[in-house]
């Protein structure tokens, strides 16, 4: 007679979440400590598959995973606890939800039976973080533990991107269930779109084919939808200009002579005046924000629209489009290609001669002058002169401000993932952190973040967390003594009252990078930014700050005002 089988044995909440982590293939957890996942701490303490980063505040775990998800095509994970711990943890949370960041974010939660009594660090962390997730969970019995962190991490990193919180109560990481973790699932109100409808992919060629000024409008999505390959493809079998968003770039590689930079309120001239007159936009990965559109009223007056993107709630949100198609880009594109080699057909070649003709006209204000012969430092040299030393293949993260738009203009990113900033929601804060990610998601690689003065203070304390785990990350610290941003806008808008954008308390950058233990270097002279940045990089092993100090009065040209169309740009 035969026995029947163990029954396996019942682990506690703590494990079932660490095993749940290892059936998903997380290497890397961003965190803070606190008490109400001290039984998860410990949990990870008794394992050796998944290193534990310590940050030194919540919102910089979350950035942190954030920059790991971005530079890696991977799922970023963080872990804080209840209250303060949660509540530190929301505008990270945000920043990926407006920037569609693969995210799952664990809180932890005061047991389930003092819910809503005002216990001890408690905040309803479900309904403070509901307006900015792609989908919240809040775990109250054990046996649905490891479940929910399947659900959490396939809604995560399916369809649109997007982060997802999951809450456990204290109680329910020391219960105890039987461990088994679903191989597939199916989630009856949550099915994604993947492949275009092939009527709206035709039709969509056939007015593409149509053309005269035709323009690619690509974004933040190709890079996500691993796409990048495909809209190359694409773009060079149609021979039509390409721009992409501040999010987009490195989709389509900048050095192509097809590619006319990047569009918007800072974008170049030939990309927004393209877009202004063009006859037929093919719009892919992105939303039509309002840095992009300028003034809806104004927005692409000429143009009929196509627009590919996997969430539905995106088409026709800001801008009314005529040929929608819903699905993942990269198989959308796929699918364009081979019917587009099916159809026999091609552009018009005369017309898009003539195009091209005006493109270069267009090229030719050559947007993006500077002073290159300024006694002062100016901040696209310092950009210029990283992208010539880094051979154009850094990782690059920044902060929010001019130095982000500098390092958008004039780092010319072939690859995608290697452009990581904040584009929707703009937080200061998030350049070292987002390096952290990085760097540790690609040890062996230059990761560099380009920020100002302003920025760096708002997550400075991380440089204690990049000695701990030896992050050779390079600092590029565009000091300018201003909120430089706001002080254009006072300059341009507000007949230059400049309130409240000085900085005059700085402190001294150099001594307090070596106070972290870290290198630092102060640089003043423009013959000088080339021989810091080379020593910089020749420093593989040590963290280096480069307090580069820039000329105050410079501004980020072109500029679109608010309220103006495309074609109102402010040049130099």
């Amino acid at each position: 007679m035969s026995e029947n089988p163990a029954k396996p044995a019942a682990i506690t909440g703590a494990e079932i979440f660490v095993r749940s982590l290892q059936e998903e293939g997380v290497e890397v957890v961003f965190g803070y400590p606190g008490g109400a996942v001290l039984h998860l701490y410990d949990a990870l303490f008794r394992q050796e598959k998944i290193a534990h980063i310590l940050v030194r505040h919540e919102q910089g775990a979350v950035h942190a995973a954030e920059g790991y998800a971005k530079s890696s095509d991977r799922c970023g994970v963080a872990l804080v606890t209840s209250g303060p711990g949660a509540t530190n943890a929301v505008t990270g949370i945000a920043d990926a939800y407006m920037d569609s960041v693969p995210l799952v974010v664990f809180s932890g939660q005061v047991p389930t039976h003092l819910i809503g009594n005002d216990a001890f660090q408690e905040v309803d962390t479900v309904g403070i973080t509901r307006p900015c997730v792609k989908h919240n969970f809040l775990v109250k019995d054990v046996n649905d533990l490891a479940i929910t962190i399947k659900k959490a991490f396939y809604i995560a990193t399916s369809g649109r991107p997007g982060p997802v919180l999951v809450d456990i109560p204290k109680d329910v990481t020391a219960d105890t269930a039987v461990f088994e973790y679903p191989k597939q699932l199916k989630m009856r109100s949550y099915n994604p779109t993947t492949r275009g409808h092939s009527g709206q992919i035709r039709k969509a060629l056939d007015l593409i084919l149509s053309a005269k000024k035709p323009m690619l409008y690509t974004g933040g999505g190709v890079i996500l939808g691993r796409a990048s390959g495909a809209l190359t493809e694409f773009t060079r079998k149609l021979g039509y200009p390409i721009t992409n968003t501040l999010m987009g770039l490195g989709a389509y590689p900048a050095s192509d002579p097809q590619f006319v930079g990047m569009l918007g309120m800072h974008g170049t001239y030939e990309a927004n005046m393209g877009m202004h007159h063009a006859d037929v936009l093919i719009a892919i990965g992105v939303r039509f924000d309002d840095r992009v559109t300028g003034n809806i009223e104004k927005f692409c007056p000429y143009a009929k629209i196509v627009h590919v993107d996997v969430d539905p709630a995106s088409i026709s949100k800001n801008v009314k489009v005529d040929v929608p198609i819903v699905g993942q880009v990269e198989p959308v594109l796929r699918d364009m290609i081979r019917e587009l080699e099916n159809m026999k057909r091609e552009p018009d070649q005369e017309a898009l001669t003539a195009w091209w003709r005006q493109i270069d006209e267009w090229r030719a204000k050559d947007c993006l002058k500077y002073d290159k012969s300024s006694p002062i430092i100016k901040p696209q040299y310092v950009v210029q002169k990283l992208w010539e030393l880094t051979g154009g293949d850094a990782f690059v993260t920044s902060d929010v401000g001019q130095h982000q738009m500098w390092a958008a203009q004039f780092y010319g990113f072939n690859k995608p993932n290697r452009w990581i900033n904040s584009g929707g929601l703009g937080t200061m804060g998030v350049g070292l952190p987002f390096a952290m990610g990085a760097q540790l998601a690609h040890p062996e690689e230059t990761v560099a973040c380009v920020t100002g003065e302003a920025s760096i203070q708002m997550c400075i304390q991380e440089l204690s967390t990049c000695l701990q785990y030896h992050l050779p990350i390079k600092v590029v610290n565009l000091n300018n003594r201003y909120l430089g941003m706001v002080r254009q806008w006072q300059e341009f808008f507000y007949q230059g009252r400049y309130a409240m954008s000085y900085m005059d308390a700085l402190p001294d950058f150099v001594k307090l990078a070596e106070s972290y233990g870290h290198v630092g270097m102060r640089i003043e002279q423009p013959g000088d930014v080339e021989g810091a940045i080379r020593e910089a990089l020749a420093l593989k092993d040590r963290l280096v700050f480069m307090d580069f100090l820039t000329d105050q009065s410079e501004n980020v040209y072109p500029m679109i005002p608010a309220g103006a169309g495309q074609n109102e740009m402010i040049l130099l």
